[in-house]
């Protein structure tokens, strides 16, 4: 694999900010580049925003919610209108962030499924998104009073994304505040701005008015900053890493931020478990798009009397997947997001094995491509196993005690999704209770989501529940009215 920088027409054409429905330079005139991960292929050139570009964005956005929000029905149709064109631009837009995140294409188009299904359903959720009815005659002093609450939206919301899921964690955020009427400045990860860039274009296709999404590309030390503590900002919705994002909402303590964060999810395989099942489903959850997601399957804990069979098993799956160029059909595994990225993983994988780790497959690197990799006799100190790698590395620990594998699995800052395979309707309820982590997942692997189920962490994992009906709950305040009657 050849890292290609010469100069190149880009795969793209080159995009400006987004601000108050005009396409426009930053007021610097700066650019960026956006390259492949995998070969340095010229993607895009694309505006780098500043402090005072943000401040427009905000502006607009600020302008749109005190003129008022487009009544429901126009929010549901633009909405169920994005959907259907999305369905015609998939190619287009799977395309792209193959390209821009070295995703493999048809992970990608897996993608673009999900953000149809996320925009689909926001707009039903959207149809019956209400307040409640208060009885207030329940009580003495509310006698001739009828109460009811009204969901109101929060302001404007700064929606920040990461670069994994540069589409559907995109939408996530979005589709929910378009619902609930919320204007939206959104600054894209910059290493993968274009599906973003080319979803506000789809929106204003879609008849979404000027204001109400602006789109501002750039770094997260600059933008990023920009977006989070400008005092017209009412509420913010992160997804990135732990350290990013707490930082956020230490410096913003009066607005609301809202936080999906990283992990390093555990997977258990009990004694009377499929272990078959569970190695096939670990093959899927360990390495889908090179390992880069917050729910990545990382920490596997094998019962001793299938550690084994088990190992051999998930190290058949993981050497017959293809590593390759993203837009190959037929690959799997495809490079991470940097060069960085990737050698930073590869040196957390020398330090496990100097430490005394086995390497069972994998290991090698070739350019910001990791090869799948399996470790076991890991040391929980290891940064393998106790940090969130966020690459193509599983490790397998065997335990003996289903408890203490439940024990080893909350030894854990992070707190997001755990699978567990069990045919133990006793052990199943336990890790249900006892497992610390926003979702547990009964012989499922813990890279499970469907786009409408509650979904978040706890501890460092974040601090909210995304998913349309509860983003919706989240971006709006609830206000409550009483009418006294005249009789």
């Amino acid at each position: 694999m050849e890292m290609t920088q010469q100069a190149a027409k880009p795969e793209f054409a080159a995009s400006g900010l987004y601000i108050d429905g005009t396409w426009r330079a930053s007021v610097t005139g700066r650019t960026a580049e956006v390259r492949s991960p995998y070969d340095g292929t010229l993607v895009a050139v694309v505006a780098k925003a500043s402090a005072e570009d943000v401040s427009d964005a905000v502006g607009a956005a600020l302008a749109a919610h005190r003129a008022g929000a487009l009544p429901l029905h126009e929010r549901i149709a633009i909405l169920d209108r994005a959907a259907a064109l999305l369905r015609q631009r998939a190619d287009e837009f799977a395309r792209a962030i193959a390209l821009e995140s070295a995703k493999p294409i048809k992970t990608a188009a897996g993608e673009v499924a999900r953000a149809i299904d996320t925009m689909v359903f926001t707009a039903a959720e959207a149809r019956t998104h209400q307040g409640t009815t208060v009885p207030m005659e329940a009580v003495a002093s509310g006698a001739g009073k009828i109460g009811f609450t009204l969901r109101v939206p929060v302001g404007v919301v700064a929606a920040i994304a990461p670069f994994n899921f540069p589409l559907n964690l995109v939408v996530h955020k979005i589709a929910p505040a378009i619902a609930v009427g919320c204007a939206t400045v959104l600054k894209p990860a910059s290493q993968t701005p274009v599906a973003s860039l080319l979803l506000a274009q789809l929106l204003e296709d879609a008849g979404l008015p000027a204001g109400w999404l602006n789109v501002v590309t750039g770094s997260g030390d600059e933008v990023g900053t920009a977006l989070s503590t400008h005092p017209d900002v009412a509420y913010i919705t992160f997804t990135g890493s732990p350290t990013v994002g707490w930082g956020i909402a230490a410096a913003a303590a009066k607005k609301k931020v809202r936080l999906e964060l990283g992990s390093n999810a555990p997977l258990i395989i009990d004694e009377g478990a499929d272990w078959a099942a569970a190695a096939d489903a670990a093959a899927m959850g360990g390495y889908a798009q090179a390992g880069q997601s917050c729910v990545s399957t990382q920490r596997i804990f094998v019962h001793r009397s299938h550690v084994d069979d088990f190992t051999a098993r998930l190290r058949e799956r993981v050497e017959a997947l293809v590593v390759g160029h993203p837009l190959d059909a037929s690959v799997d595994v495809s490079a991470v997001i940097s060069l960085p990225e990737a050698e930073r993983i590869s040196s957390w994988i020398d330090e496990a094995v100097a430490g005394g780790a086995t390497m069972i497959v994998g290991g090698a690197r070739e350019g910001a491509v990791v090869r799948p990799t399996i470790l076991r006799d890991v040391e929980a100190a290891m940064k393998v196993q106790c940090q969130e790698v966020f690459g193509p590395v599983v490790t397998i620990v065997a335990f003996d005690d289903f408890a203490d594998a439940v024990a080893q699995a909350n030894a854990s800052p992070f707190g997001l999704n755990a699978g567990v395979f069990t045919d133990d309707i006793g052990n199943a309820l336990y890790a249900a209770r006892t497992l610390d982590f926003g979702s547990v997942y009964i012989n499922d692997s813990p890279t499970t989501r469907v786009d409408h189920q509650p979904y978040g962490g706890v501890k460092d994992s974040g601090n909210t529940r995304e998913g349309p009906r509860y983003a919706m709950e989240e971006m709006t305040e609830m206000r409550l009215v009483t009418l006294r009657t005249t009789r």
